[in-house]
């Protein structure tokens, strides 16, 4: 509870700095004009002023649930991974068995950002189409989502999903796998084995 509180802080502390670039970047992919970042900055601030620039920030209220579902998920299937090898194999104590190998970090690290994903990708759907919308009225994240839902099913909801997937999890997979490995490596200098 207290890693999970601690990790949502964490991602609601850069927001103020991220979500403006979040918007941007959303902006410049999907407009049509050609207009450089620059441009479309300055009409974003004309147009909506600096708030403008925070469509979409309900979605965090959820979104920052994300890395801390993915470490939670990783950290129990990994405890319950290496609590069965040590019952199987009385020899993995101490020693290698106290950590996974690069394989079971990679493998692991892509599941646990695939859940954390698919349980997330309706709110990272809804704040896209929130940030890249031209609506002047302002709408919350549930309406966008009862929106996508009205006009696409469930299939909308989840239209993206596969770049969102193929992006993140790969980085978070190596990401998680030098976890372990840095981790393994420095136990064994501060242990001395």
């Amino acid at each position: 509870p207290f890693s999970i509180a601690l990790g949502c802080a964490a991602e609601w502390a850069h927001l103020p700095i991220t979500l403006p670039i979040d918007c941007l970047t959303t902006k410049i992919q999907t407009d049509k004009s050609g207009k450089g970042a620059f441009t479309l900055l300055c009409a974003m601030l004309s147009e909506k002023g600096l708030g403008g620039m925070y469509k979409g920030v309900q979605a965090y209220t959820i979104l920052c649930f994300k890395p801390a579902i993915q470490y939670t998920v990783y950290e129990q299937i990994k405890r319950i991974m290496l609590v069965a090898r040590q019952k199987k194999n009385q020899r993995y104590r101490g020693g290698a068995g106290d950590t996974l190998s690069s394989a079971e970090a990679f493998l692991l690290g892509m599941v646990s950002r695939t859940i954390a994903t698919v349980l997330v990708f309706p709110y990272i759907r809804a704040k896209v189409m929130m940030q890249s919308g031209s609506d002047e009225k302002k709408k919350s994240i549930g309406s966008m989502m009862g929106e996508i839902l009205k006009e696409g099913g469930m299939k909308g909801l989840f239209q993206g999903l596969g770049p969102e997937l193929t992006r993140g999890v790969l980085s978070a997979a190596l990401m998680m796998m030098m976890k372990e490995r840095i981790g393994w490596a420095v136990g064994k200098v501060i242990d001395g084995r």
